[in-house]
């Protein structure tokens, strides 16, 4: 077996199902989860449809690089939203079932060249960005993105070590969980450092689309109106799941550096992770459809608006720049919410610290939750409602 394997970290939800296993909820209310970040909203009757219709594909062995009529479609979207000049269907992008699996793959396929690699991630992050670099043998540098720097990253404090070691660097704009968006300045910091040290810059975006004001930068975005018109070092990563609450198609791109996504094309062809064609197809509807997206995108706001009224006068929590997840500031140990919301209140929520890891000392997550409200409008106003319940009942923690 690979050794690699043992130094995989347990996965945020085992730990909490670890840390519950004795403690029983308030069996007098419903219980409420906003721990996973699976949304529950309806997913689009028309994609639905395209689906149902497009069964007989299950008869045909289809394309890694997925359909001619995909690209386009991904290519149309990604250039009208990321206010893009071109890109390319044929060399510039890549369909892949999930983001999940597509970014663990990335980084064994740009993993290897430079001695001693590095793979930089935000702390705290998306497991699989860990868990990928690991597999990859490369070693995890974490870049803390915590309350006193309001939740965003000082790229500016990397020393030139690490960014000489990096092959992989992981954006993950808007953030999971704190919400923050990376900046055109932070982009051409970045995009400077990636040509002089000859790292991947690896955008996790699947969130870009639930947002609340302003329309989030993209990388790719960025790299055209900072001249860098062929998006060299430079890939994002776009899915359907929570844009268009279709977790289950597991449905989403690869799009930038065309000299990047050639031997990863040539990867995935031995990985065996082709795109089913009738979910080829279901996707064509869904990306060439912004009216379900922008639905969507309402129910969000209401969401945030009713659970922020009731939750702001009770504890240090801001709406974020996009995303559906809330990251409040606790006066407690995160681990004790945690047992005690779900033991008085039966509200789940998940332990900050289990999606960062303790650098120096230090854990970016301690102190914090996150809270998914991708529940129903009604159930998330009464786990509001619960919590702060809860937060007036224990003021002097």
């Amino acid at each position: 077996m690979n050794p690699l394997i043992h130094s995989l970290h347990p996965y945020p939800f085992q730990k909490l199902a670890d840390l519950l296993t004795s403690v029983t909820p308030n069996a007098d209310l419903p219980l409420i989860k906003l721990t996973i970040g699976e949304p529950q909203h309806d997913a689009p009757s028309i994609v639905l449809e395209t689906l149902k219709n497009a069964l007989d594909g299950v008869s045909k062995y289809p394309l890694t690089k997925g359909e001619s009529s995909l690209r386009e479609a991904i290519s149309s979207w990604a250039i009208k939203r990321f206010n893009l000049n071109e890109l390319n269907a044929d060399t510039q992008v890549l369909p892949v079932t999930g983001t999940r699996e597509a970014l663990f793959a990335i980084t064994q396929a740009l993993v290897g060249e430079k001695q001693s690699p590095l793979v930089v991630s935000p702390n705290p992050f998306y497991q699989i960005y860990e868990g990928a670099g690991i597999l990859a043998g490369a070693e995890l540098h974490y870049l803390p993105c915590d309350a006193e720097n309001q939740y965003k990253i000082d790229y500016q404090a990397v020393s030139e070590d690490v960014w000489a070691r990096c092959e992989v660097l992981f954006v993950c704009s808007p953030n999971n969980p704190a919400g923050s968006v990376t900046t055109l300045d932070e982009y051409r910091f970045l995009l400077e450092k990636a040509k002089q040290f000859n790292f991947a810059i690896i955008a996790d975006e699947c969130y870009s689309e639930i947002y609340f004001e302003e329309k989030p930068l993209g990388l790719l975005d960025a790299c055209v109106q900072l001249g860098n018109d062929d998006y060299d070092n430079c890939l994002i990563f776009q899915s359907l799941s929570k844009r268009s609450n279709l977790p289950g198609l597991r449905s989403g791109f690869v799009a930038g550096d065309a000299k990047l996504l050639k031997p990863f094309l040539q990867y995935r062809t031995y990985h065996g992770c082709a795109m089913p064609l009738h979910h080829q197809m279901a996707s064509i509807t869904a990306w060439n459809d912004e009216e379900h997206v922008a639905n969507n995108r309402e129910i969000y706001g209401r969401k945030f608006d009713q659970v922020l009224e009731i939750l702001t006068p009770v504890m240090a929590v801001e709406k974020p720049e996009a995303g559906f997840y809330l990251w409040p500031k606790l006066p407690m140990s995160d681990e004790d919410f945690c047992i005690k919301l779900y033991q008085e209140e039966s509200v789940l929520v998940l332990p900050g610290s289990y999606l960062g890891r303790e650098v120096n000392g230090r854990n970016p997550g301690q102190n914090h939750v996150r809270m998914a409200l991708v529940a129903e409008e009604s159930e998330c106003v009464e786990a509001a409602q619960r919590i702060a319940r809860f937060m007036k009942k224990h003021q002097n923690l």
